[in-house]
């Protein structure tokens, strides 16, 4: 299989959301999204902090080793209280635009540059971010994964809007896999989509899918 460079996904799965917001009126960014309570302004805010973020961590590198990796990062993601209380923050700081747009003109300004700092970062290097050390390469592909899930809650008010693209998918997938033990079976008839809607809870499983997955549908979901 074709090795998929990090950065190259990265740009795929920023550039993937940027087609699905980029012609969306006033109206349009108040739909609602997969993420409960929140509207598309918002979650396009939420993932602008990521970008954000990934500016700020690929400009700071730090000494290894990496305690966690592209999969093992997502294990103790905050949930709870924490989660409650940035979403709250999201939807309080996306009213204060002026302008729904406005979120997204500095989505626009701000993910290209986060996708140049990952393409002048040093693959063999190492960053900090949400308290964990990662290679360079793995939070890339933890900032992808989270690109491709928010694509997908971002869509289904707009069903003119344009899927992940195939190397950003692939990289959320592979995560995906990497957070099930390794004797699980997806269901034959889940495609990608599906795949990454049930093992984040978007959609929840069916009693075909609980039989065919057997003991592992109690992973599911495998994160939030």
């Amino acid at each position: 299989m074709t090795t998929i460079r990090p950065d190259e996904a990265l740009a795929q799965a920023y550039d993937g959301i940027t087609a699905v917001v980029r012609d969306l009126d006033d109206a349009g960014l108040q739909r609602a999204t997969r993420c409960r309570g929140w509207l598309v302004a918002d979650l396009l805010l939420h993932v602008l902090g990521d970008a954000q973020r990934a500016l700020v961590a690929l400009a700071s590198p730090v000494d290894g080793p990496a305690d966690v990796d592209d999969v093992s990062y997502w294990r103790d993601f905050p949930a709870g209280d924490e989660s409650n209380r940035h979403a709250w923050w999201v939807r309080r700081s996306a009213a204060a635009f002026d302008r729904p747009t406005g979120i997204v003109q500095l989505w626009r300004d701000t993910a290209p540059a986060a996708v140049r700092a990952a393409r002048s970062a040093n693959p063999e290097g190492y960053v900090t971010t949400q308290g964990h050390v990662l290679r360079v390469p793995d939070f890339l592909a933890t900032l992808t994964t989270e690109a491709v899930v928010h694509h997908l809650d971002l869509t289904p008010e707009l069903p003119a809007a344009p899927p992940p693209g195939p190397l950003a998918a692939r990289v959320a997938v592979t995560t995906m896999e990497g957070l099930l033990s390794d004797d699980t079976v997806r269901p034959v008839g889940w495609d990608d989509q599906d795949f990454l809607l049930k093992a984040t809870g978007r959609v929840p499983l069916t009693d075909r899918d609980r039989l065919e997955l057997g003991e592992s549908a109690g992973w599911f979901p495998l994160l939030g």
